[in-house]
């Protein structure tokens, strides 16, 4: 991996023809590691793996495991942003789906066995949630690049809440729950609008690993909610 020599073109700098191609491939990369997701999580449900993560999920603490999903997040968000070649593009956005799935594993396990139905309502609810944020951005053709500097300090005052919940041992609640769905909407908001305006045209894997994450926060958060409304 190296540098651009030069600064690459943004997508909406390009032709028509251009950015509907970049705006296709990264869907359907999205829509690739949903499924890949949904593909291991089936098999760590099948296989008893995801009992076994629960259970040393449950013995251990919450934080370790945050930290180790925040480092690989990182990893490999910087991975496909900054890869030259395809492959090692890829191989990021399979590394983040990986690590979500096995991240999900455990409260996707907690949620079968005690709340049913759960995870259909979730996975429905974030879909129309993620839909109806994408047409926004869509049909205004608004740039929301202004957030980022707001959401930055959103997601860092958010994980030191959550740091905070493991080491003094509070729950976060339903409020925060619905906060984080919140903050999960204007991520989606900020990342479509990147798509549609500063993303280089070889960079739609990335694109679609960062829509990818936003998805994945707004569904981790609304399972949350939903599971915390049947207890």
């Amino acid at each position: 991996m190296r540098e651009f020599d030069t600064p690459p073109i943004p997508i909406s700098q390009t032709t028509v023809a251009a950015r509907s191609a970049f705006i296709t491939r990264t869907y359907a990369h999205l829509f690739a590691a949903i499924v890949a997701f949904t593909v291991v999580e089936y098999a760590l449900f099948v296989s008893g793996a995801a009992a076994a993560i629960f259970e040393l999920v449950a013995a251990t603490n919450w934080l370790f495991v945050l930290l180790a999903f925040i480092v690989v997040a990182t990893v490999a968000s910087s991975m496909a942003h900054r890869a030259l070649s395809q492959p090692l593009q890829y191989l990021a956005l399979g590394i983040y789906v990986v690590a979500e799935a096995l991240i999900f594993a455990p409260l996707l396990y907690l949620a079968d066995s005690l709340y049913p139905g759960t995870i259909v309502a979730a996975a429905f609810a974030t879909l129309v949630g993620f839909t109806a944020l994408t047409a926004i951005v869509f049909v205004t053709r608004k740039d929301f690049s202004f957030m980022r500097t707001a959401l930055i300090w959103i997601g860092v005052g958010a994980l030191l809440a959550i740091v905070a919940s493991v080491v003094f041992g509070f729950q976060l609640g339903t409020l925060f729950s619905i906060a984080m769905i919140v903050f999960a909407g204007a991520v989606i908001l900020y990342n479509t609008s990147n798509v549609l305006h500063h993303f280089p045209e070889d960079r739609y894997v990335a694109a679609a690993l960062e829509l990818f994450a936003a998805v994945a926060l707004m569904f981790w958060y609304v399972l949350r909610l939903f599971m915390g409304s049947r207890r």
